[in-house]
Parts: structure tokens; C-alpha cells; sequence
């Protein structure tokens, strides 16, 4: 019931309306007229008709809303048009209106559809009849302004209505309508409406065509739903679900001004590349949109007329409004106007084109609206438009910005586009990415950034005729681009940037998060995918491509070489040709033409090529040389040109032979040089009189085979070349036309002029271009990765850094120099962020320049924009900390520089202002010139410079604003923040200022020296991995600065390592660790090098503070407390040596006692320290008591080997077993120190030592292992070491060396030689297998050392260790020792004894004593070395008395008798050890005291079993006779040379005796004697007496025979002992022995009567005959000895 009321009701509105306007125009007066006779009718049938449809009676359903049209209820209002048709017809505007309104509300409220056929014309619909009606009620400007508004809303209504539909041809006669109406009304109201109108029916017209197309692409799947697998289903779902998303984005951005003007999203539906199959459009609507979009670019593409344009006319207003409305279609562009390929043709096509006609347009309105459809172009469809916006970059906005004739107005309306681009990131990146990284397209990012660059440098404004207020504008808007683009790169690269001022360093997952996002986000589906390496590798080959072309174009044979080495143009001549030919706008045009002109034999085969390659089949002659002559300017010089033109002649006949004009090549080459000399002539304007066309023809005659050419083509030839010159084809470069137009200066009027030349030419380029290039499809690249800035940086830093540095240098303007500084900041961001350190390096020093606080720059220059720069250089120090690593001191430079501004600032005049240097006067070597500005602005101003003066001093005292102190402070407050590597970086740069500063003169500053220990205090609690890289730093600068000569300095250092090290070492250490040791490492390097006593007493002073007040804390720092001590020890300073003493002994009593387990690392330390205090002689008391400390260290060892052995000692290579770390941290230190002491102190604590020393060892020993002993014995025998020393050195200071040498040899030596026996007899048992041999070596050492104290004292120690230790040697110990001593036979041999002679020339008797009678000198003798000679008390006097000459011959007479020493010492030492000592004397002496009783005694000798006779084999023996024999028999030699002794005599060898070496002589034979009869009388050896017999007889006879030779009673004498012991041992042989004996002795011995002997030896001869007579039996034994 309801429903059929709303029906009803919807019946009465429709029928209500039109009986309306029916009844309306029935009242009208103008309806009564005759001549409207038709449409009365007309009206009154219709109403006739409604109410017998409908009927009269009503029914009111009582609702005031009217109702929704529906199907069902609808009256058919089509048929009832006639009336409003007739009406609309009529020349009434009143009944035009009444008609026009009428329909406006039918169609309006959805009761006029018009879908129905047309009966008057069966092929249209109704709808098409109305707006065909509606839109001829616009009859032109006479037509009514209400008429015009009533169609207007009319139109509006039909093409926005929901339920009519109207396409194609009436559609575009319903824009058109209201196009005329806007051009032609005078009414700005209906203008307005008309524009607004347009406005809204093109939104719904592109509306309906989206929402439609995306309706199809949703419905299509479910039409052609089949039964599919359910992976397929799944993408379908997913597609539905992306374009809801679509739909959705669409739905929701509605416009406010009409309901269904939808604005699409940027993302493209579908891919670019699909689309392209499809031939033709999916619907109406895209087809309505289609011809609409053309229209409008056709209308805007209608030439203006001629003359200055009239902002009335009809064909600017119209070029005006189409642009306008083409910018709102592109502005509002949806999905599918993006991605179909008919609209991207469109645009392409038409859009672009008329673009390329009106973006150059002199009028500003049209110029401004093309800027802005670019603009827009370039947001949505720049992935389909590559070759475009490449052709409008560079014919157009390129062009208009480096063109010196351009005006300012297109200057500047293109660089606030450019603003605009340079807004966009994604558009500053996708610039470069696509055109300078594309081997064939131009470098748009590098010209933008130049021409920026100039334009903000203020170059080339005032060229235009602007005025001061316009270069001004024009350079801001300069700086703002490059600024722009700065802050797009900084936003490229935001994922990269860490911030000093948040936990930087775990943000690595998020950035990672982040850029994944980011590049799901970039671009349309229809973008090609980039390849960063290809876009990399493109755009080095293209960098060496444009070098190449560059090389070329100056010299074009090292252009080619450099193109072919690098593999970028082929060897032939050929691919040569063709890369001149590829219409290149980099080539040089006038080069190409030099280069193919060119006789040598590369350039004349790349000239036949390149002819070769162009097609002139078809071709007259002069189209034929118009385009040989394109692509190349031709040379000036004859010879190249006729080159150039007999090539082409022939190249012109061989693709023409037919065409019958020309008899052979000769005449196609006379004419076309003909022609270019015509071209020349009539176009040149150095040319006055012209040639005239019966020249030409003349000048022709008979070139062809002596026949002439027809005159009409002659004729022809001359009209077309006077029409038009025969040019190059334009848009290449030029070098010849550059210079021509270079240098002109031309007036306003003229610029004007030539400006406007221009553009027409660079209209025809582009539009040429953007014909050509409408149908090439390229892939355009959107970029995603962040490396791209880095590269664009790296072109553009150079321009940039000129730009912001004029600005900053030029300008004093805020606007400006801020925008330099934002530049510059951002610049230094991004090289920050890539590490571009140059880059980097170049805008920071920038900056830290423009402050004025750098050197040579003068400060009373400053002004705000110095002050900006300053906190702008602060602020990049605060935020980019992290990356600016070398970079921080060109800012703490300034920083520092800063400090004292500020003291001038705030009228502080102190001590580093108020003296003047005579260096630093007007000289570089001042880094700041404060001091004269100081004196400037602190006195009294003058009046004249009052002003100035005040300026100054008000921009300093800026510099001590509160603002300016704190951000300063932050810098260094916030170096907690830096990461690892700034925060070193930051260090060595402050430390790098504070050299500076300490190093100024006359008073050095300590600024920065307090900031480094302020920062130490704040950075302290960082990981200890980063502290210690920053401490390698700062101790170095502490080690420098500690030993600065100004004492305030070093104490200030010295104080605040105290206070850090005291908070360093109160956060303690783990074990293992030596964090400690590197902090302390100071304190060591100040007292080493630092020679002012106070600072070295300070410093001894602080660590001894450490020591009683963190002692619990330090672990690996006692190395360098220590060491500080240690050097201490060895100071001249009581004081310092006392408190360090004190210390130390502190140290080892008490410390030891409670933490020896964290001290053990240092223990060794601890020793070098004290044996440093026992060596400082200064001390002798301090000297006695480290020693008595060294002691207790050695028991305090002792008493805890568990404490090294459970320590492991992290800086030992290697692993070290547990039982030797005592050895190695604990005994050996004590022991190697005690024998530094023993070899550099004085006596007496000489001797305290070696006491102690040998305690130790001799106390402790037992505790050490048996390898620890080699490691000692190496200090003990480096005892010996020093007197090498002693031995050496100059000629200076001889006798008080000789002296200390005495005194050294007489005391410590022996004491160490006895004493080293004596522990290697108490310990023999572990230390002779490991040791013997060596000390064998060292006691032979001592021995061959050629000083007689030394070796007795060498010898002595050799035999007491035999006799005490002999019966535990064993055979390889006894070998050992016997080659020992062959060794020191053999090698103390005085040989040169034998042959020694005086120097040449000298007299032999220059040295005998005056006193002594010649005769009487064979008589008297001297033993060398018995008693010892004083050879060193005679030397003195030798080398006073002597010449020069005998000082060698002193020195080896010294030697000499060292050696014969030595032999009887060692002749005794083998005596010793055999027998034992005195054995052989008490032998010798009862044999003397027998042969004196001349009773025969019967008692026989007993042998003393005490020497080592018993333990020592044949062999050894046998070795030890060999030595013996051989003394003996070398002194018997010797004492049988009378010559030799004389010649020794007189030489003075031991004073006034001759020598002789009767003791080696008488006790070597004496020793081998006993021995062999020893062996003779041993039962126990009695298989070795045929061997002793051997040796013996021959020794026996050998000896009788010497003796009866002897002619002296006192070699005689000596004798008496050998005869005693011979004649003794042989009485006593048995009976058969003796027979042996006597038969070759017999002779001898008899002989013996013939002399005078001794009684004793008389006796003992007497014995033996009688002995002898018995054996034989011829006497016998008397009973009473007679």
C-alpha cells in the first residue's frame, strides 16, 4: 500500500513539472504571437495529453521529499520534448530560459533520461536531441547572459546527472558549448560558471571513466569464473583485494567541489607493459575521456597571432583555459588515466607535444600553466615518460637557464618549478638515475646543479636588465634548490644517519626493517625494477664516454684512441663513422667537419664511411647536400671542403645513376661546391653585393661535359638555396656559432628580440623531439637504493660548495647567508653519512672559515652571518659527531678561537690579550688576532668609528650568549654519545688544539688541555675496549704536555692525571686485564723526561699518595708505580729519593704481606726498583737497606711459592709450567739484580751485595730445580762480565781504571770466583751434570784473560773444585777437565817469547841499566814470574822514560809474563790435583833431608791417597804428562837461547835480570816425573808399566844428558830437585826394573862424576850406583852406609 503511494506521488512531481513549464511558456506574452503559433500548440497538446494519462483527481500523500525516480513509476517525459524544444528554438531568451530550466530539473531529479530512440532522427538518442537543443541556444556574444547561465547549469546537469548518459560526439559539443560560452560572454560572472562548469564536467567525465573501468576489472573474473584449483582462486581473492584497496583510495579523496570528482591515487592499477596488447578502448567512458583530453590539447596547441599578445583575445583566453583544464585532468589523474596505454599514448602524443610549443611561450600565463602541467607530468606519469622529460629539461628549462639572452621573467618562473621539483626527493634521485646514468641522455642532475650553482652565486641576473631587487629574489630562489635538493638526499639517506644523541648502535634491525618498507612502497607496478651495479657500471662508462667526447672535441685522433683503449668505440674506420654519425649533441660539429676534411689516412677512411652510410637515392642534388651537411659544419680551409664535395659527388651518382641530369660526377662535384658558395653569398652578412641568379647560371656554364645545365634547374637550384640557407640540423654543439655569439653585448630592445628568436627555435626542437619521441617507449628507473646520493653528491659537492661559499662570502643578506649555512650543513651530513672524507673536509673548513676565528681572517669584520656560521658549525658538531672524524679539528679550532672572542666579548682583558708578540705582529704565525682588536675595542671609542666599532663589539659579545656557551658545552658534555671511532677522533683533534694552544706565544692557553680532562671524566664509563683507544690518545698528549718547560702546565697535567687515575683506579680491575698499566703509563713517561725537580717531586708524590690510598685497587698499575720509583731511585734529589724509598719499602713490608697475589705481575718491577735505590751511590745508607729488602723479598719468596704457582701470568708466551713461575717472577729477578748491584755499585755495597747474593743462593738452593741452575749460573759468571767492561775504553783516566781494576780483582773477583766454587761444591750433585763443562769454560775464560790476578784466582777456584769434588766426577767430567787444562796450556804458552825481536833501527843497548857491567850479564838471571813482576809499577815509568815506539812492546812484554804465570800456575795446579797440595814439597823435602844424611835411611815414601791420582784414568793422565813434557821442553828451549834472553835482557823485559823459566822448566819436569813413577809403582796399574817405561827411559836419559850440557851454576842448581826425585825413584826400582832403566842411562850417569854437583845430589847418586852394583851383583850394601 505504501509502495504504491510512492509511486503515485513520483507520477504527480514529473507531471507537476512539466505542466509548469508548460504552463509557463503558455503564459508568456511572446507565446500569443503568431509566429509562435507551433509551440502553443505543441504545449497545449502536451498538457492534453498528461491529463489524459494521468487523470485529474490527486491523491496527497502528504510527503515533501521528493522521491527517487524509479523504472516502474516513471512518466515518460521524452515524448513531451517538443514544446521545450520549440521553446529552446524560439529568439525569446524569457521562454528560453523558462525551457531550459525545465529541463535542467527533469533530467535533474532523473524523469528525463532519454535513453529512447529519436524520432526525428532514428540514429541519434533522445538525450543527444536535448543537448543538441540545449547547446543551441548558444548563439554566439549576442546571446542572453541569462540564457548563457541557463544553459550552463543545464549542461552541468545532463553530464554530471546519474541517470543520462551522454557520449562522444555530444559530449564534445557540450564542453565545446561551454568552451565558446567562457570565450565569448563579456559577463565575468558567466565566465566564471562557464570555467567552473568545464572544471566539474571534466571531473565527472574522468571520474565515470575510472570508476567504470575499475568496475569491468572487478567483474570481470566472476564472468569468467570456471572451476579452478584452489592456488588460483587464491590470487584471484588477492587481486579482488588489492583493487578494493584501489577503489577505496579513489572513493574516499573526493573533491569538495563536486560530489563525483573523485581524485585517484598515485599507484598504477595495472602494468604499463600488459596493457600495451590492447588495440582499443574497454568502454565508452575511456573513449569519451579520450577525446575530451585531445580536444582540449589540440585548442591549446592554436597559434597566437601575430604582434603583442592581448590578454582579451579569444586565442589566449582559449590557449589559456585549455591549459588550465589539462592541468586539472593531469592534477586528478587516477589509476587508469596512469596506466592505460591509450591515455599514455595520448599524453604523449598531444599533451607532451603541446607542451613543447607552449612551455617557451612569451606569454607568462601560458608559460606558468605549461610549467605546471610538466610539474604535474612529472609526479604521475614519469615512469611513462622518459624521452619527454629528458627533451623538456634540456630544450627547455636547461635552456632557458643557461641562455644568457633568456629573460628574467622565464628564469624565474622556471626556477620556482624547479623549487618545486627540487621538493621531491624520489624526483631528484629518479633525475639521476634515469638521464646521468644513461650513456645516450643528457646530465640533467649536473646542468641543474651548475646552473643553480651560478644562479646562487648571483652570476648572470643583472646580465637580463633585473634589477638589484630582482637578482636578489632570483638568487634566493637559487640557494633554495640547492638546498632543496641537499634536504631530499638527507631525506634519501635518513636510515643511514645515526645520531649521536640516541643508542645508535642497535638500531640496525629497525633501519633494516625500515628500508624494506621503503622500497615496497616506491613506485608504480608499471616501473622497471633497478639494478644498482648496471646503473654504477653505466655511469662510469658514460664518465669516460663524456671525457672521451671531450678529448675529442679538442684533439679528435686522441678522442678516438681514448673511446677505443677503453673499449667504448670500435678500431675500424667504420664503427668510427658511424659514432660521428649517431647525432651526438656532445660532438663538436665544427670538429666533425675539421676531422673529415682531414688528408691523413684515419680521418680520409672514416670521411668515405660516413659518406658511404647516408642514402641519397631519390634525392635531388641540394636535398641531398641539405642532408649530407646536417651533421657536420663544414671546415673553412678549400682543400677539405673539396675533399668533403668530391666524396659526395661520387657517393650522390652512385644511389642516382639514372637520374639522367648529370653526365658524370665531375659535374654533380662543381655544382655542389658551386652551391655552398651561393649558400655563403646570399646568407653571410659579411657579404654586401649578393650574387644574382644570372651569376649563378653563369658561373655554371659548361660544367657539365662542356655542356651547360638546363637553366630552369639552375633557376630552381638558386630560388630553393635564397628560400632557404642550407643549415646544420639544430641542437648540436657548435663551437665555431659559440664563439660568434660570444662577446656580444646587445641592448635591451635587441635581447628582446634575439630572446624571442630563440624561443621559436627551441619550440620547433622540442616539438620536434616530442614528435619523434611520442611513439619510443623507454624503461624508466625508480630508485630505491641510498648509494645513488652518494654518487649524485660526489658530481654535485663542487657547485654546491661555490655557491654557499659566495653567498657566505658576498652577501651580508640573513636570508641568504642561512640558506648557504642549511646548505652547507646538509652537505656535510651527507658526506658524513657516505664517508666522503674530501667532501667532508671542504664544507667543514668552510664553515669553520666563515666563522672569522680561523687564521689570517680579521675580527673586526664579524657579523651576524659570522655568528649564524658559528652556531651553525656548533650545531653540526653536536649532531654529526659520529662522522666527522678528521674533520673535528678544523671545529675545535674554532671552538678554541671561540674562547677567547668570548673573553674580548664579555671585556675580559687578561693575560693572554694584554702582551703582544714581535712574531705574531701582522705575521701568519698568529693564529688569532685578538690582541690589537682587544686593545680596539676595550678603550674608549672614538666618535669617528663609533658605530662600527659598536656593530663589532655587539656581534662578540653574541659569541658569549648564553645559547652559544651552552651548545658549546653540549659538544663536550655530549662526547659521552659518540661511538667508538668518533669519540678517538674527537680526542685527537682536541689534543691536536691543545698542541696549538700550549705552543702560543708569549702566553700559552690551556682551554682545550681542561676540556680533554673534562671529557675524560665524562667518557671514563665506557667500555673499557673504547677507553683504551681513547686513553692511547690522551696519554700521549699527557706524556707531551707533562713535559711542557712551562712548570704551570705540567702541574696542571701531572694534577689532573692524579685525579682521573684516582677515579680510574677506584672502578677497580678484573684479573688479566691492564687497563691500569696503560692509564699510569703517564706518570712513568713525566718522570723519565721531565727534568724540573718539582714536577718530578709532584709526580713521585701523587703516586705515593695512590699507593697509601688505593692500594686495594691497583692491579696491573704497580708495573708503572714501580717504574715511576725505579726512576726515582736513580734521582740526585733527597727528597724524591727518600719518599719513594719509603714507599717502596712500604710496599714490600706491608703490602706483600696482605695482597702479594695481585702484586705478583710486578714483583720483578719491584726488585728492578730496589736494586735501582742500591746503585744511587748518592745514598749509601738508602743503598744497604734495599738490599736488606731485596733479602726479605727473597724469604717473603720462600715463605709463598704457593702464590706463584697458582698465578698465571697472562704477558708470558707460551705455557709456562707452574714449578718455573716462581723462578721466572721470583728468584731470578732477585738474583740477576743482586749481581747488577755487585757489577755497578762501590765496594762496600759492592760486597753487601755479593755476600747476599751468594746467602740466597746458598740458603735457598736446595728449593730451586735442577734446570734453574743453568739460568743462575749465567747471572753468577756474569759477575766476570763487568772487568771486560773495565778492560775497555779510552786512553783518558788510564790510571784510576787500572786502579778500580786492582781494587775490583783483589776483592769482589776472588770473593765471587771462591765463592762460586764453593756453591757448585755445595750443590754439586744437581749443577755438575747441567753445569761442569760451563764452569770449566768460564774458569778457563778467567785464566786466558791475560791478567794475573785473575787467572791464579781462576786456577786456585779450578783446583779447589777438583780436590773437593774429584771423587764425584765422572769420566766424561774428568775428560771435561783435562782438555780444560790442555786447552790452557796450550793457549798461555808465551811463544813469542822465541821469537821476538826489537824494532828496526833502534840500538840494542838504549835500555841497559848505565850500571850494570856488560860482562857481568851472563851471569845474572830473573825468572819471569818468580817472584811475580810489578809489571804495572814499572809501566809508569816505561812510559815516561820510553819513546812511543815501545808502548807496543811493553804491552806484549806485560802479556808475556802473564803467560808464563800462568803456565807455572797451572804446572802447580796439575801437582795439586794429583797429589794434593804440599804433597809434592814434603816429598821433595825428605828427599833433600835424606840425601844430606849420609846414612842410608831404609824408609820408604808413602803416596797420600787426598789427591785425585786414584780417580783420574791412563788416558787422563797420559793428557795431563803431555802438557807437562810440553813446558818443560818449551822452557828448556827457551833457557837454552842465550841469544833470545840477551835480546829480551836488553830490552828491558823484567827489569835488569835476564830472563829465563827455569821454574816451568825444573817443576814440568818435576810433576811428570812423579807421576810416571807414581804409575811405575802401582800395582794396581801394573798392565800400563810397559807403557810408563816407554815414556820414562827416554825422559830419564833425555834429562842426564840436559843437565850435563847446563853451563850455569844456577840453572845447575835448580836442578837439584829434579836429580834428587829421578836418582830417588830409580834406587828404589826393583832389580829387573832397574836393569831396564840402567842400560841406556848408564853413560849418562857416570858423566855425572865429571861435574860439579851438589853434596845431596852426590849422595843420592852414590845410593844409586851402589844400588845398581847390587842389581849386577858386583858390590854389595854396606852395613854402615859408607
Amino acid at each position: 500500500m505504501i509502495l504504491a503511494k510512492g509511486r503515485q506521488g513520483r507520477k504527480e512531481t514529473a507531471k507537476m513539472f512539466i505542466i509548469a513549464a508548460l504552463n509557463k511558456i503558455l503564459a508568456e506574452k511572446e507565446t500569443k504571437k503568431s509566429y509562435h503559433s507551433q509551440l502553443r500548440a505543441a504545449c497545449e497538446a502536451a498538457l492534453q495529453e498528461i491529463k489524459e494519462n494521468v487523470g485529474d483527481t490527486t491523491e496527497n500523500d502528504g510527503s515533501s521529499v521528493l522521491p527517487e525516480p524509479s523504472d516502474t513509476s516513471k512518466i515518460r517525459a521524452d515524448k513531451y520534448f517538443l514544446p521545450f524544444e520549440l521553446a529552446c528554438q524560439s529568439k525569446s531568451a524569457k521562454l528560453v530560459v523558462i525551457s531550459l530550466d525545465g529541463l535542467q530539473k527533469l533530467i535533474a531529479y532523473g524523469h528525463l533520461t532519454g535513453n529512447e530512440v529519436c524520432v526525428s532522427n532514428p540514429s541519434q538518442r533522445s538525450i543527444d536531441k536535448v543537448v543538441e537543443t540545449v547547446c543551441a541556444c548558444f548563439s554566439g556574444p549576442q546571446t542572453d547572459e541569462g540564457v548563457q547561465l541557463q544553459i550552463l547549469k543545464a549542461l552541468l546537469t545532463i553530464l554530471t546527472s546519474q541517470h543520462v548518459e551522454v557520449h562522444e560526439a555530444s559530449l564534445l559539443n557540450s564542453v565545446r558549448t561551454c568552451y565558446n560560452i567562457y570565450l565569448a560572454s563579456k559577463n565575468m560572472i558567466n565566465q566564471t560558471t562557464a570555467k567552473a562548469t568545464l572544471n566539474q564536467i571534466l571531473s565527472a567525465i574522468f571520474v565515470k571513466m575510472e570508476n567504470k573501468s575499475l568496475e569491468e576489472e572487478l567483474s570481470r573474473p566472476q564472468k569468467e569464473e570456471e572451476p579452478e584449483d584452489s592456488e588460483h582462486l587464491e590470487n584471484v581473492s588477492l587481486v579482488k583485494s588489492l583493487l578494493d584497496d584501489v577503489i577505496g583510495d579513489v572513493a574516499s579523496s573526493s573533491s569538495k567541489e563536486f560530489k563525483y570528482n573523485f581524485k585517484g591515487s598515485n599507484e598504477s592499477l595495472a602494468n604499463s607493459e600488459a596493457d600495451a596488447a590492447i588495440p582499443k578502448f574497454n568502454n565508452i567512458y575511456q573513449k569519451d575521456a579520450f577525446l575530451i583530453f585531445r580536444s582540449l590539447c589540440k585548442l591549446s596547441m592554436k597559434a597566437l597571432p601575430d604582434g603583442p599578445p592581448d590578454p582579451k583575445s579569444h586565442e589566449l583566453r582559449s590557449k589559456t583555459l585549455s591549459l588550465q583544464l589539462l592541468l586539472s585532468v593531469v592534477q586528478n589523474a587516477g589509476p587508469v588515466f596512469q596506466s592505460n596505454e591509450m591515455f599514455i599514448s595520448a599524453v604523449k602524443q598531444y599533451l607532451c607535444v603541446t607542451l613543447s610549443k607552449n612551455g617557451v611561450s612569451n606569454v607568462n600565463e601560458v608559460f606558468e600553466l605549461s610549467l605546471d602541467i610538466f610539474l604535474s607530468l612529472l609526479i604521475k606519469f614519469k615512469t611513462h615518460l622518459k624521452s619527454q622529460i629528458e627533451i623538456f629539461f634540456k630544450e627547455i628549462f636547461l635552456n632557458i637557464l643557461e641562455t644568457s639572452t633568456s629573460s628574467f621573467q622565464h628564469k624565474w618562473l622556471v626556477i620556482q618549478a624547479l623549487t618545486r621539483i627540487c621538493d621531491d626527493s624520489q624526483s631528484v634521485v629518479d633525475i639521476y638515475v634515469n638521464y646521468d646514468c644513461d650513456l645516450s641522455a643528457t646530465n640533467i642532475f649536473q646542468r641543474l646543479i651548475n646552473n643553480l650553482s651560478k644562479l646562487g652565486q648571483g652570476r648572470g641576473a643583472l646580465e637580463l636588465g633585473a634589477t638589484t631587487l630582482q637578482e636578489k629574489s632570483i638568487r634566493i630562489k637559487g640557494l633554495e634548490c640547492l638546498v632543496a635538493i641537499l634536504k631530499c638526499m638527507v631525506e634519501w639517506t635518513r636510515e643511514l644517519y645515526i645520531s649521536p644523541n640516541t643508542q645508535s648502535n642497535l638500531s640496525s634491525d629497525h633501519k633494516q626493517d625500515t628500508k624494506v618498507d621503503k622500497l615496497k612502497q616506491s613506485g608504480s607496478t608499471g616501473d622497471f625494477r633497478e639494478n644498482v651495479e648496471q646503473i654504477q657500471s653505466l655511469k662510469q662508462q658514460k664518465e669516460i664516454l663524456e671525457h672521451g667526447i671531450n678529448l675529442f672535441n679538442q684533439k679528435p685522433i686522441k678522442g678516438i684512441e681514448f673511446l677505443q683503449k677503453h673499449g667504448l668505440l670500435g678500431s675500424s674506420a667504420k664503427e668510427v663513422a658511424e659514432f660521428l654519425s649517431k647525432d651526438d649533441v656532445r660532438l663538436d660539429r665544427t670538429v666533425i667537419g675539421d676531422f673529415l676534411g682531414d688528408p691523413a689516412d684515419l680521418p680520409k677512411a672514416v670521411m668515405y664511411e660516413y659518406v658511404d652510410m647516408l642514402d641519397f637515392i631519390g634525392k635531388d642534388l641540394v636535398s641531398a647536400l641539405r642532408y649530407f651537411l646536417e651533421g657536420f659544419r663544414l671546415p673553412g680551409e678549400a682543400q677539405k671542403v673539396d675533399r668533403l664535395m668530391e666524396k659526395f659527388a661520387s657517393r650522390y651518382c652512385a644511389c642516382n645513376p639514372n637520374q639522367g641530369i648529370f653526365a658524370s660526377a665531375d659535374t654533380a662535384y662543381v655544382l655542389a661546391f658551386s652551391i655552398i658558395m651561393l649558400t655563403t653569398d646570399l646568407h653571410s652578412p659579411q657579404v654586401k653585393n649578393k650574387m644574382s641568379k644570372e651569376a649563378f647560371i653563369r658561373n655554371n656554364r659548361g660544367i657539365n661535359d662542356s655542356e651547360d645545365l638546363p637553366e630552369e634547374y639552375l633557376s630552381s637550384i638558386y630560388d630553393q638555396i635564397k628560400e632557404s640557407e642550407i643549415k646544420m640540423k639544430g641542437g648540436g654543439k657548435d663551437s665555431k656559432s659559440q664563439q660568434m655569439n660570444q662577446g656580444k653585448s646587445l641592448d635591451q630592445k635587441k635581447k628582446q628580440l634575439l630572446w624571442n628568436m630563440e624561443l621559436e627555435s627551441i619550440s620547433h626542437t622540442a616539438k620536434a623531439l616530442m614528435e619523434s619521441a611520442s611513439h619510443v617507449k623507454q624503461n624508466f628507473t625508480t630508485a630505491t637504493d641510498e648509494i645513488y646520493v652518494k654518487h649524485m653528491f660526489k658530481i654535485a659537492w663542487t657547485p654546491l660548495l661555490a655557491a654557499f661559499s659566495v653567498g657566505l662570502q658576498d652577501c651580508d643578506e640573513t636570508e641568504i647567508s642561512l640558506l648557504c649555512l642549511e646548505g652547507i650543513r646538509c652537505a656535510i651530513r651527507i658526506s658524513c653519512i657516505f664517508h666522503l672524507h674530501l667532501e667532508r673536509n671542504a664544507f667543514v673548513q668552510a664553515l669553520a672559515r666563515f666563522t672569522l676565528l680561523t687564521a689570517n681572517s680579521s675580527v673586526t669584520e664579524m657579523k651576524s652571518k659570522n655568528i649564524d656560521t658559528i652556531k651553525t658549525l656548533i650545531s653540526v658538531a653536536h649532531t654529526d659527531g659520529n662522522y666527522l672524524g678528521t674533520s673535528w679539528l678544523d671545529i675545535l679550532k674554532c671552538i678554541s678561537q671561540l674562547e677567547l672572542a668570548q673573553m674580548i666579548g664579555t671585556g675580559v682583558k687578561n693575560q693572554f690579550l694584554a702582551s703582544k708578540s714581535p712574531l705574531s705582529s701582522g705575521s701568519e704565525m698568529s693564529a688569532f688576532n685578538f690582541s690589537s682588536l682587544g686593545d680596539v675595542l676595550l678603550t674608549p671609542l672614538q666618535t669617528t668609528g663609533y658605530n662600527d666599532s659598536q656593530v663589532y663589539k655587539e656581534n662578540l659579545t653574541e659569541t658569549s650568549s648564553q645559547s652559544v656557551v651552552v651548545a658549546v658545552d653540549r659538544i663536550f658534555t655530549g662526547s659521552t654519545q659518540l661511538n667508538g671511532d668518533a669519540i678517538v677522533e674527537f680526542v685527537r683533534a682536541l689534543c691536536q688544539v691543545s698542541i696549538d694552544e700550549l705552543s702560543t706565544v708569549p702566553q700559552p692557553r690551556m682551554f682545550s688541555l681542561t676540556k680533554l680532562v673534562e671529557i675524560s671524566y665524562y667518557n671514563m664509563g665506557r667500555i673499557r675496549l673504547q677507553w683504551s683507544r681513547i686513553w692511547q690518545v690522551l696519554g700521549e698528549h699527557f706524556n707531551m704536555v707533562g713535559c711542557n718547560p712551562t712548570q704551570d702546565i705540567s702541574f696542571f697535567a701531572v694534577d689532573s692525571l692524579r685525579q682521573l687515575a684516582t677515579k680510574f683506579i677506584e672502578k677497580g680491575e678484573l684479573p688479566n686485564f691492564h687497563f691500569q698499566k696503560d692509564f699510569l703509563r703517564p706518570f712513568e713517561h713525566i718522570m723519565k723526561n721531565n727534568k724540573s725537580g718539582s714536577v718530578r717531586d709532584m709526580v713521585v708524590r701523587c703516586v705515593a699518595n695512590m699507593v697509601h690510598s688505593q692500594s686495594n685497587n691497583i692491579k696491573s698499575g704497580w708495573t708503572n708505580i714501580f717504574s715511576v720509583f725505579h726512576l726515582a731511585a736513580a734521582d740526585q734529589d733527597e727528597n724524591i729519593v727518600e719518599l719513594s724509598f719509603q714507599t717502596v719499602g712500604k710496599i714490600v713490608t706491608d703490602l706483600y704481606e696482605k695482597q702479594f697475589k695481585i702484586m705478583v705481575d710486578s714483583f720483578q718491577d719491584s726488585i728492578k726498583c730496589l736494586s735501582e735505590f742500591a746503585c744511587n751511590s748518592l745514598f749509601p745508607d738508602t743503598s744497604m737497606e734495599s738490599i736488606r729488602l731485596i733479602r726479605r723479598c727473597a724469604q717473603f719468596i720462600s715463605g709463598h711459592r704457593e702464590l706463584f704457582q697458582e698465578h698465571s701470568m697472562e704477558d708470558q708466551p707460551g705455557s709456562i709450567p707452574d714449578m718455573d713461575r716462581i723462578w721466572i717472577k721470583g728468584w731470578f729477578p732477585i738474583l740477576f739484580e743482586l749481581s747488577c748491584i755487585v757489577s755497578r755499585c762501590k765496594l762496600d755495597v759492592r760486597t753487601r751485595g755479593l755476600t747476599v747474593l751468594f746467602d740466597i743462593v746458598k740458603s735457598y738452593g736446595d728449593q730451586f730445580e735442577a734446570h734453574w741452575w743453568k739460568d743462575l749460573f749465567q747471572v753468577l759468571f756474569r759477575i766476570f762480565d763487568s772487568m771486560k767492561l773495565k778492560e775497555n775504553g779510552d786512553e783518558e783516566g788510564v790510571p784510576d781504571r787500572l786502579a778500580a781494576k786492582s781494587e775490583w780483582l783483589n776483592t769482589t773477583c776472588n770473593h765471587a770466583l771462591y765463592a762460586l766454587t764453593d756453591v757448585f761444591s755445595q750443590y754439586f750433585a744437581v749443577v755438575s751434570p747441567l753445569l761442569l763443562s760451563d764452569l770449566f769454560t768460564q774458569l778457563q775464560w778467567c785464566v786466558q784473560q791475560d791478567n794475573e790476578q785473575l787467572a791464579r784466582s781462576g786456577i786456585s777456584c779450578l783446583e779447589n773444585l777438583v780436590l773437593s769434588n774429584g771423587d764425584k766426577f765422572n769420566a766424561e767430567s774428568w775428560d771435561s777437565l783435562c782438555q780444560c787444562l790442555h786447552d790452557l796450556f796450550c793457549s798461555t804458552t808465551p811463544s813469542q817469547l822465541l821469537t821476538w825481536t826489537p824494532v828496526v833501527g833502534r840500538s840494542n843497548n838504549s835500555s841497559r841499566p848505565p850500571s850494570v857491567d856488560p860482562t857481568l850479564l851472563v851471569d845474572i838471571d830473573g825468572d819471569i814470574g818468580y817472584p811475580p813482576p810489578r809489571h804495572h809499577s814499572n809501566r809508569a815509568s816505561i812510559a815516561s822514560n820510553g819513546s812511543n815506539e815501545n808502548t807496543d812492546s811493553r804491552q806484549l812484554f806485560s802479556l808475556l809474563s802473564v803467560k808464563c804465570v800462568v803456565q807455572l800456575e797451572l804446572i802447580q795446579c796439575i801437582d795439586n790435583i794429583v797429589f794434593y797440595p804440599a804433597t809434592s814439597k814434603k816429598e821433595d823435602a825428605a828427599y833433600l833431608a835424606e840425601a844430606q844424611n849420609t846414612k842410608q835411611s831404609s824408609v820408604q815414601t808413602q803416596y797420600s791417597d787426598r789427591g785425585m791420582y786414584r780417580f783420574l784414568s791412563l788416558h787422563h793422565l797420559y793428557t795431563l804428562l803431555d802438557c807437562l813434557i810440553q813446558a818443560h821442553r818449551f822452557a828448556r828451549k827457551f833457557n837454552s837461547n842465550t841469544e833470545q834472553r840477551n835480546l829480551l835482557w836488553k830490552s828491558n823485559f823484567i827489569g835488569n835480570a835476564k830472563p829465563n823459566l827455569l821454574k816451568q822448566e825444573t817443576q814440568a819436569l818435576s810433576c811428570s816425573l812423579r807421576i810416571m813413577f807414581r804409575l811405575y809403582f802401582d800395582d794396581s796399574r801394573s798392565d800400563c808399566w810397559s807403557e810408563v817405561e816407554k815414556r820414562l827411559i827416554p825422559l830419564a836419559e833425555e834429562v842426564i844428558v840436559y843437565f850435563l850440557s847446563l853451563s850455569s851454576d844456577t840453572h845447575s842448581e835448580a836442578w837439584t830437585s829434579v836429580l834428587l826425585l829421578l836418582f830417588t825413584q830409580l834406587a828404589r826400582l826393583e832389580s829387573e826394573r832397574l836393569k831396564d832403566f840402567v842400560s841406556p842411562i848408564y853413560n849418562s850417569l857416570c858423566q855425572l862424576w865429571l861435574i860439579d854437583l851438589r853434596p845431596e845430589v852426590c849422595s843420592v847418586l852414590r845410593n844409586l850406583f851402589l844400588r845398581i852394583g847390587t842389581v849386577y851383583g858386583i858390590a854389595s850394601i854396606p852395613e854402615n852406609g859408607q
